[in-house]
């Protein structure tokens, strides 16, 4: 993700009558709040958020969004605690289309949750028809086997489960390989926090063309994998690099300053170091491994993509901000900001002082690096592939200096909304981040508008590939490689 590089002063958005305030001590996981307080909260908080959410429209056009809204107010007909509240308005969030804008619930709320055993004992893949199968069994009972189909649970069909869990994970656009990649990974976190948070499970599956129906126990968080394995793939450092028959392989975890750093490595100079190494060796194959790569550091991101071009060129178009943030670029903030121009109905962001940061820059004419790369360059994508890695992935894409394969990347093609990301609570037991820059990438418009970057081949695990974990984008790339050099 971008990171947010220096805080703005700014007194965003949610006044007193958005958010129900309340200090840690008052926190009460079962509070119920009335109807009447839901419907206007949720009004003001959808109000404040298209005043300062520069993509708030992006996707979705405002008399779609506002129908939308008016549909999620007057279905408060009853109390609702947090995690009813939760439910109802986290796909309402999620219709921004915008993977940045992120409604959690609070880590009070969080912590309670996972003290009990409350979650699905099972892992599932989610094939390219939507059929869903057991990959993990968490609960011990022997008779749920391994690659069975997923039918439902607790009485409901798995095609309604997946429905709601698919439009309640925020993606840019109408991305859907980000929301399938997360429920492969977890999916039980997403059906207790959106489905049912129950301590037993009835699920019924099938295997082989036997239909069963089987009683489970829920586990507690501790039988799964953290957050963090979803970016572990293969090495321990976040940049790695290797050669073998004149084809370099570059795996890049991260673009993230501080994560690279953590790791005993510096991006700049390793990156220069690949690219001197291969225009030395004359290696006419590049493969750039950027799956689970969920962005990071701006700079790193653009700094790849010079070493692609041998003229100048264009990374983002323009960044803009909302009339509401633009405005309060003044007084004090001047002495760090540059005031937004605006441009027809639009406010460009001008970026920061140069003794502040050159995060805002690149929207300015790049040069290429010394050590351009004039080799064939494979990509290798999948729909984690998020923020500043996606903008990569788009720029190198869309000026064909590479061929890209895997998977539709999570973030948009066009661009995302990101940057500064301020936080506030909601009710005491949520917490929302909003994103106050929208950024447009220098590709063409009229391509993959609402997608991630699309490959130039989309190879897709099967089920047997995700279980037996074989790397069948890797194979692809290297047989492609082969055939190339036969023909």
């Amino acid at each position: 993700m971008k990171y947010l590089i220096i805080s703005l002063s700014l007194c965003l958005f949610f006044n007193s009558n958005t958010v129900k305030s309340q200090s840690k001590n008052d926190f009460e996981y079962a509070e119920n709040f009335p109807a009447d307080s839901l419907k206007i909260w949720t009004n003001e908080l959808m109000k404040e958020l298209s005043k300062s959410h520069p993509g708030f429209y992006r996707y979705t056009p405002k008399k779609k969004f506002d129908s939308i809204i008016h549909a999620t107010v007057n279905s408060f007909t009853d109390s609702l605690n947090t995690i009813e509240y939760y439910r109802k308005i986290k796909p309402l969030i999620a219709q921004i289309g915008c993977l940045h804008t992120s409604l959690n619930l609070s880590e009070e709320y969080e912590n309670i949750f996972n003290k009990k055993p409350n979650l699905i004992p099972i892992e599932v893949f989610i094939d390219e028809g939507n059929q869903v199968f057991i990959t993990k069994n968490y609960s011990g009972n022997n008779n749920l086997k391994r690659k069975s189909k997923l039918l439902s649970i607790n009485g409901k069909p798995i095609t309604i489960i997946l429905d709601i869990l698919m439009k309640s994970i925020p993606s840019d656009g109408y991305n859907t390989t980000l929301k399938t990649l997360l429920l492969n990974k977890r999916f039980a976190f997403w059906y207790r926090s959106m489905i049912d948070a129950s301590e037993n499970f009835e699920i019924e599956t099938k295997f082989n063309d036997t239909k069963k129906t089987l009683k489970l126990k829920g586990v507690t968080s501790s039988k799964f994998e953290s957050i963090a394995s979803l970016q572990s793939i293969t090495n321990s450092k976040q940049l790695a690099f290797n050669i073998t028959n004149n084809t370099g392989v570059l795996t890049i975890k991260t673009f993230a300053k501080t994560e690279i750093r953590n790791n005993g490595q510096k991006f700049k100079k390793y990156i220069k170091s690949v690219f001197k190494t291969l225009n030395e060796k004359n290696i006419e194959n590049l493969i750039i491994d950027l799956r689970y790569n969920s962005g990071g550091t701006d700079g790193n991101a653009v700094f790849l993509a010079s070493h692609f071009f041998d003229t100048p060129f264009r990374y983002w178009e323009k960044i803009e901000v909302t009339k509401n943030i633009a405005e309060q670029i003044n007084g004090s903030n001047r002495l760090f900001y540059k005031k937004p121009v605006k441009v027809g109905s639009t406010y460009h962001w001008i970026g920061a002082r140069s003794w502040i940061t050159k995060e805002f820059d690149y929207y300015k004419i790049q040069n290429p690096a010394k050590d351009n790369y004039k080799g064939k360059t494979y990509i290798i994508t999948n729909g984690l592939c998020m923020s500043s890695c996606s903008d990569f992935a788009a720029i190198i894409s869309d000026n064909k200096k590479a061929i890209i394969i895997g998977q539709e990347t999570g973030g948009g093609f066009q661009g995302n909304s990101s940057g500064m990301m301020p936080t506030t609570e909601i009710n005491g037991n949520m917490k929302f981040t909003i994103p106050l820059q929208k950024y447009t990438n220098a590709v063409d418009v009229n391509k993959n508008y609402g997608r991630g970057t699309i490959p130039d081949f989309t190879i897709v695990p099967t089920l047997n590939d995700w279980m037996n974990k074989t790397d069948v984008e890797m194979e692809f790339v290297k047989n492609l490689i082969k055939s190339t050099k036969n023909n």
